[in-house]
């Protein structure tokens, strides 16, 4: 057996001095009780103090900072520094300052956020389209209550909403501000919870308020045709499409696609994007343009850069020669955040349970809010009314006899008498009593109290009136839609937003991605075109031809260079290298014609392959003159196959050269003279069809044969065959040119 456990001595408790009773005792207990005791509190903390707006529109940050400034007198005052404004937050919010200018900020008219801001500011509050534009801090910036706020606090002392003790007790705050608008739907607003999270974007204040009146008047109103769609600080364009809003209207809940708005400025060749959506920032957008254009898949552009100034967001697109811009805004919708989606969701607080509500829903919620807002207020103003007309009741008590009273007042030894003396003379209560007792001794007259007694004919009637809207619930709504009309009509400002119907848009092609890898091609005299990938030519170099063929053009490239042919018609052919398939050396290749469906006895005369479209290209006619038309005469917007009017057809074409820059070349007539020029005294053309210009003379009957790249050594006294000035005649071949020239052949 095993030997029995002694029990350890039991020992008095000890205490130290310092030392919490069970500090340092691990206590097992149940993860759902931790949950339910310890983080519960904290996450509906979240929710209803913290992240969702309620249905004045505000998070209780906002109302806090908002109420301190209408209680500084900011509302109609000049502006302060925001640092007294961040401290005296402080007394309702119990955050760092840090965080209530955050709040401040985004509030801002600097910051551009909302299309109805809050503070009207002064200094840098940065910008919302900027990640990196950082605003200056508290102590360089001023601030005051926009105009706009005035409809925010109007009739707040009237008891319209009722005011809670902030979190010392000191001071009373309100629980919601009695906002004339539906402010929770005019400015854009987006909290994230614990569990849940709200994203309510902005429409325009003239809108809302024409569909909350028309909702009044018509349970059954259409809210789209009175509020088509969102509305953003930012413009830009929204993608509209019924179906889409209807059920974000209805559910609160479902993303609708902006636009950035764009102009195209033809003498710089740029594209301007002044407008972006809520959702990104300037610097997103660049860096993710720079990004593509790293990767080869925007070719059209040249540079990008930031021009955001005084007027507001400008990202500037430098384009290069030839791009179309509406072309490549289709492809810049598709592959960056110009274009983006915004996610809806209208969870607002309603008496303190988070709902999502559709729009009708929530305006519904806001109508009942602004009903007992006015009730509240009618009541305060008939209470007072009443209050006022029981004093002059009592005060026209005495005007029956004004010196009973005075001998009364004068009669009496105490003073503590007064009071009920007056009410024994006149039958009058204690209040009317103590209101006589205190008329001054210059109003004691008949005159003064025969003024005051005339107003209770006219507070009888207000107070009739007040009775009749508390007895009247249309009453109240006719006053609550003559205040939005008011609300309208004063601050309405025309819709930045631009709707674009979606069945309208235009989407960018699917464009497929083709492999890009080095090829050798080979054009030959006949008008044959092969690709040889170099693994292959390396295993079989030699050139299967027909016969009496040979190569007139061979290059390594890439598989998606561009292909130029150019015919005996003045006309060209383009194509890209991947349209040939691959082929071996021992093959005979495609025949150009065919392939590219020329006109029929067409035939190809020279072969350009590029990736850019610099350089030249070198028309030698036969009647001596030379054009020189740039390649980029070539580049159209569109894939098209085929150009007419590649050169002039005036005079015969009796060579085709293409140069990357300027060069020598030289021209050989058929009475054997021959020159030898540089392409740089010559003028390029940007018209394809250009003549070209005198470079070669010749004598009656005689033509200019050829036109070759001069390499250097290919004549033995090149000057001989210079000259100084165009047009020339050239030189005869010397003995030693001759014999040379008969080598080569």
């Amino acid at each position: 057996m095993p030997p029995k456990k002694r029990r350890p001595k039991e020992t008095a408790p000890v205490a130290i001095k310092g030392v919490i009773d069970g500090a340092g005792e691990v206590v097992q207990q149940k993860i759902a009780t931790t949950i339910e005791e310890n983080y519960m509190p904290y996450a509906m903390s979240v929710i209803l103090s913290r992240a969702i707006p309620e249905i004045d529109g505000f998070k209780p940050s906002h109302r806090k900072l908002l109420y301190t400034m209408y209680k500084m007198g900011l509302l109609t005052g000049g502006r302060t520094k925001s640092a007294n404004i961040v401290g005296q937050t402080m007394r309702l919010n119990p955050h760092g300052d840090s965080a209530i200018y955050d709040t401040m900020v985004r509030l801002s008219r600097g910051y551009e956020a909302l299309l109805h801001p809050y503070i009207d500011s002064k200094g840098n509050f940065g910008k919302f389209y900027s990640r990196d534009m950082a605003w200056a801090a508290s102590r360089y910036t001023e601030a005051k209550l926009d105009p706009i706020c005035s409809e925010l606090f109007k009739d707040i002392d009237r008891d319209t909403v009722d005011f809670v003790d902030n979190y010392d007790n000191t001071m009373k705050e309100p629980t919601l501000l009695p906002a004339t608008y539906p402010s929770v739907l005019v400015n854009a607003n987006t909290g994230i919870a614990v569990g849940m999270a709200s994203n309510i974007c902005s429409f325009n204040l003239k809108e809302i308020c024409d569909t909350t009146i028309a909702l009044m008047k018509n349970a059954d109103h259409d809210i789209s045709s009175t509020l088509p769609a969102p509305d953003f600080s930012g413009g830009g364009q929204i993608i509209y499409d019924k179906k889409v809003f209807d059920e974000i209207y209805k559910t609160g809940r479902g993303s609708f696609k902006m636009r950035s708005k764009y102009s195209y400025d033809k003498s710089a060749n740029c594209l301007d994007i002044t407008g972006i959506p809520q959702s990104t920032t300037s610097e997103a957008i660049i860096e993710k343009v720079i990004q593509l254009v790293k990767a080869g898949k925007l070719k059209e552009i040249a540079d990008i850069r930031d021009e955001t100034g005084l007027d507001g967001l400008k990202i500037t697109i430098d384009l290069k020669r030839g791009t179309d811009p509406d072309k490549l805004m289709l492809k810049l919708y598709k592959m960056t955040p110009l274009e983006d989606s915004f996610s809806c969701n209208f969870n607002v607080l309603i008496g303190g349970v988070p709902r999502v509500l559709g729009i009708k829903e929530l305006l519904d919620e806001w109508i009942a809010f602004r009903v007992e807002c006015v009730r509240r207020r009618t009541y305060f103003d008939l209470n007072k009314k009443k209050d006022k007309l029981h004093l002059l009741k009592g005060l026209q008590a005495i005007l029956l006899d004004i010196d009973k009273a005075i001998k009364i007042v004068r009669e009496t030894p105490e003073e503590s008498q007064v009071v009920p003396n007056l009410m024994a003379g006149f039958g009058i209560d204690e209040v009317q009593a103590e209101y006589v007792a205190e008329i001054k001794l210059r109003h004691l007259n008949r005159e003064y109290i025969l003024k005051r007694t005339e107003e209770i004919e006219n507070l009888e009637k207000e107070i009739a009136e007040l009775e009749s809207v508390l007895a009247s619930k249309a009453k109240i709504k006719k006053i609550i839609e003559k205040e939005l009309a008011e609300v309208g009509k004063k601050f309405g400002q025309p819709r930045k937003s631009i709707l674009i119907y979606a069945d309208e848009i235009q989407v960018a092609e699917e464009e497929e991605e083709t492999p890009d890898f080095n090829v050798n091609i080979f054009y030959t005299q006949e008008g044959y075109f092969k690709k040889i990938l170099p693994q292959s030519l390396r295993m079989s170099s030699e050139q299967k031809l027909k016969e009496g063929d040979s190569v007139a053009y061979s290059n390594e490239c890439s598989n998606n260079d561009e292909l130029l042919f150019f015919t005996d018609k003045a006309q060209v052919y383009k194509t890209k290298v991947n349209e040939f398939k691959e082929t071996k050396a021992s093959a005979f290749g495609d025949y150009v014609p065919a392939k590219l469906n020329m006109d029929e006895s067409e035939k190809s005369l020279y072969v350009v392959d590029t990736k850019d479209y610099k350089g030249y290209m070198i028309f030698a006619f036969e009647n001596g003159k030379i054009a020189k038309v740039p390649l980029s005469a070539y580049e159209t917007k569109t894939n098209r196959k085929k150009l007419t009017g590649a050169y002039s057809d005036k005079s015969p074409v009796a060579d085709i050269i293409y140069i990357k820059e300027d060069c020598d070349i030289m021209l050989t007539s058929s009475q054997g003279r021959v020159l030898l020029f540089n392409t740089g005294a010559i003028a390029e053309k940007a018209s394809r069809s250009t003549i070209g210009v005198n470079v070669l003379t010749l004598k009656k009957g005689h033509r200019l044969i050829s036109a070759k790249l001069y390499n250097e050594g290919d004549l033995a006294k090149p000057s001989r065959y210079r000259t100084k000035t165009l047009p020339a005649v050239g030189s005869t071949l010397s003995a030693e040119d001759k014999a040379e020239q008969l080598s080569l052949l």
